[in-house]
């Protein structure tokens, strides 16, 4: 009887090893780096790094952007306080009627902006003047 409990004890034994020696190849191949969990743990892990790198080059250029944008912004308000008093003191501007007759130098200027060039002088031509400021009350038919 102690001979058969022998036996069966060593293969019990054998079994044992054998059934951990199976495990020890399926864990390897489990943490292979090329084909396994372990590779695809290498290659989420490089993609979290590259994200890092990315988020941080993202914010920095959002953090310039809007340093500008508030650039930007404060000098428009600026030129729109100017407009406005601009605007203001077009309303202190005396009446058509009392204004008087513009010089020589200023009518030869409305003669020669009348006449147009030909299309091919205006090209070879600079830019010039580039508007007229008209008096609202003048542009208007009584």
């Amino acid at each position: 009887m102690e001979m058969i409990a022998d036996i069966l004890l060593v293969a019990g034994a054998l079994g044992a090893g054998f059934y951990c020696f199976v495990l020890a190849r399926r864990l390897n191949r489990f943490n292979d780096l090329e084909k396994g969990v372990g590779g695809a743990v290498a290659v989420l892990s490089a993609q979290v790094d590259d994200l890092n790198k990315s988020l941080v080059a993202a914010r920095a250029t959002s953090d310039g952007s809007s340093k500008v944008l508030g650039e930007l912004t404060a000098r428009a308000e600026s030129v729109a306080q100017r407009l406005e008093l601009t605007m203001a003191s077009m309303h202190d501007l005396p009446a058509a009627s009392t204004v008087a007759r513009p010089s020589e130098e200023s009518d030869a200027l409305a003669t020669a902006l009348k006449s147009e060039p030909a299309p091919e002088e205006a090209e070879k031509q600079s830019a010039g003047l580039m508007f007229v400021r008209h008096n609202r009350n003048q542009s208007r038919v009584a």
